[in-house]
């Protein structure tokens, strides 16, 4: 690629928030020679954002993982996924949405597999299959595998777009200014462009990455630039937003209390400012929020949760000690279950499982809890994953140091239940006890289904299939068996909280990134991407994602907002070029 030449006097593009899409745009502004001021509220350990607590899980349709794994995926197919998951109205807040979501499946299926790999990202060898479905072929899930796991998790996937980036800062042609916390957004009275931003320099702060920081002022500041791009995340780390717009209708009642997903500092500001300024913000009553969230027995930040990613052979009942119904089984169909548990008007659930389901279906959230993955290990992702009968380390720890987990040694089921019931009296809700008898029925009744490999239960059908998926089977489902046998044992029940995490509206956006304004013109110089943009367009998941594809949309829409900045300052065919 040959870079175009700004002129000597051409001021920076200012980018709001140091995150993934704001690396990936402020990369592709690089490419072309543009200067870029990078600032974030955080200090320098946190470059990178959220992308680097993530396991780094991409969401590609018929790639070369998929196709040596023969599995089958076409445009048409993940397109028809993702729309019967989105479900868009044809109300005017889906229409860019809708367009985004086009344009991020041709993207998945024609060039994020090559993006990344030319930047130097690698895959493991598995495709794992998240979000299973709802059981209807034109309803929510993913009809195959598609969730690629970078190969070194999420601090691999921001280190291909930072690297660059700090050589580019070594040439003098991008500035980070960390500690500066964005309260405006300025517009030329004339032009109605936007050109610059105030706010304020935080007091010096050398936390480690995620911890919450101090918002002791020292200074003001102000600078200009030749557009500003928003990329400041969304409001997980604020309960007052979720709160506020908590869609009842779609999700249930307003959870008593959550376990929070993301660090303190992802607070949602630039949503309301950039409203403020004129900007139009959309969706804000669409979450993705998890309902495994274990309570981090070693915690960053204040109320740090950790998700369980289950496989589905787990056994799921409501607080009350109820099954949930079909088709609400361990990583099915995420918000369906989470409206579920809401309506019971508690804000945890449970898994009853054992130990060998725990060691080979759970996985946890997070780069820091897969030691192995992140550290390129294939000795250790073995040993841990493939031939360990305890799980991994981080799982084992959380068995041991969690408040969540509740072991019966002998595999008592009464013994299990009293323990349960001990556990939610503890609980922020004051939990109901659980009636031994009737858990008794339930586990029994489930058991009976796994007699043999026939069977009418539509849990057992699932992990039937799943196993048909080699991968699944030699790592991550576990042999179909009966709970209450004791060979498979210790027995051991698990309490699963609420976990806040993506918000999946945000600032609306056209197809190069360009903020509109709510009369649906575009608002000159201002962009937005990443989650502060709904991952595109101001939600292009519609109500519910495929998974994978929050980091996909970071790079996607950050990719169109570099790439559309440079159209905008150097012209079509120098910007392209």
């Amino acid at each position: 690629m040959s870079s175009p030449t700004p002129t000597p006097s051409q001021k920076p593009v200012i980018i709001v928030g140091a995150g993934l899409a704001g690396l990936v745009a402020a990369h592709e502004l690089t490419l072309r020679n543009i200067p870029v001021l990078v600032l974030d509220q955080e200090n320098r350990s946190n470059l990178g954002g959220q992308a680097f607590w993530s396991l780094g899980g991409l969401f590609c349709v018929n790639s070369a993982q998929q196709r040596r794994l023969g599995i089958k995926d076409s445009r048409e197919l993940a397109l028809r996924d993702w729309f019967g998951s989105a479900q868009f109205t044809d109300e005017p807040k889906d229409h860019w949405p809708r367009k985004w979501a086009q344009a991020f499946v041709d993207f998945a299926t024609d060039e994020l597999e090559d993006y990344v790999k030319n930047l130097g990202l690698g895959f493991l060898y598995n495709v794992g299959w998240a979000e299973r479905g709802d059981g209807r072929a034109d309803g929510h899930g993913n009809s195959v595998p598609r969730f690629h796991l970078t190969w070194g998790t999420g601090p691999e996937v921001v280190r291909i777009f930072k690297e660059p980036l700090e050589r580019r800062e070594q040439e003098g042609l991008v500035e980070f200014r960390f500690r500066h916390c964005v309260d405006e957004l300025v517009v030329d009275e004339i032009t109605g462009r936007a050109i610059g931003v105030r706010g304020r320099v935080l007091q010096e702060d050398d936390s480690p990455r995620g911890v919450k920081s101090s918002r002791v002022e020292v200074e003001k500041f102000e600078v200009f630039g030749s557009a500003v791009l928003v990329s400041s995340g969304g409001i997980g780390g604020n309960l007052e937003k979720v709160k506020k717009y908590w869609p009842t209708e779609k999700l249930g009642n307003m959870p008593k209390h959550f376990v929070i997903g993301v660090p303190a500092h992802v607070d949602g500001r630039m949503l309301d400012i950039s409203a403020a300024t004129g900007a139009s913000v959309i969706n804000r009553d669409r979450y993705w929020f998890y309902t495994e969230g274990l309570k981090n027995w070693n915690s960053i930040w204040p109320g740090h949760g950790i998700r369980v990613l289950p496989a589905p052979s787990s056994l799921w009942l409501d607080a009350t000690g109820k099954r949930l119904p079909p088709f609400l089984f361990p990583g099915s169909d995420t918000l369906s279950t989470l409206k579920h548990i809401s309506e019971t008007g508690y804000a945890y659930s449970w898994f009853i499982t054992n130990q060998t389901i725990i060691a080979r279906e759970f996985a946890l959230s997070g780069s820091e809890q897969n030691p192995d993955i992140t550290g390129k290990s294939t000795w250790q992702v073995l040993m841990q994953r493939v031939f360990s009968k305890k799980g991994t380390t981080a799982v084992q720890n959380f068995i041991q140091y969690g408040e969540d987990f509740v072991v019966s040694q002998t595999s008592d089921l009464e013994e299990l239940v009293k323990g349960m019931n001990e556990l939610a009296a503890k609980t922020d809700d004051g939990g109901p006890p659980l009636d031994y008898a009737a858990i008794k029925e339930v586990v029994e009744t489930r058991d009976g289904q796994f007699e043999n490999t026939y069977s009418k239960d539509a849990q057992a059908m699932l992990i039937h299939n799943a196993r048909t998926y080699f991968p699944d089977k030699m790592s991550r489902v576990a042999v179909p068996h009966r709970l209450l046998d004791p060979k498979y044992g210790p027995l051991i029940a698990v309490r699963l909280n609420l976990l806040t995490r993506k918000t999946l509206g945000g600032i609306e956006t056209n197809l190069k990134s360009n903020a509109m304004r709510p009369d649906g013109t575009p608002f000159p110089g201002l962009y937005a991407a990443g989650e502060v943009a709904g991952f595109g367009g101001g939600g292009v998941h519609g109500v519910a994602s495929l998974e994978g594809t929050f980091l996909g949309g970071c790079i996607f829409s950050g990719r169109a907002a570099g790439r559309g900045i440079a159209e905008e300052l150097l012209g079509g065919a120098e910007a392209s070029s």
